[in-house]
């Protein structure tokens, strides 16, 4: 009985890992309706393309180099 009932335990133990939320299956990421699902395709791949100039800024790769005391470009003046 205690075997039963733990083998039990550990299915729905794994099930509940594997599905997302509280549904069985995976829920669309997307909306269906046409024009809202390019808005939130675009907004996401927006926000992908950002993900690598934070990663450039943040490791000062990006140029002009932030570590430079005189200003490189950009600006009024001489």
């Amino acid at each position: 009985m205690r075997k039963s009932l733990a083998t039990i335990a550990l299915v729905v133990a794994a099930l509940a890992a594997l599905s997302e939320g509280c549904a069985p299956v995976p829920l669309p990421r997307y909306a269906a309706y046409g024009p809202r699902r390019v808005e939130e395709l675009l907004v996401d791949s927006e926000n992908l393309r950002m993900i690598g100039d934070e990663w450039e800024r943040f490791w000062f790769l990006d140029q002009p180099s932030h570590l430079t005391p005189f200003r490189t470009h950009g600006g009024l003046g001489p």
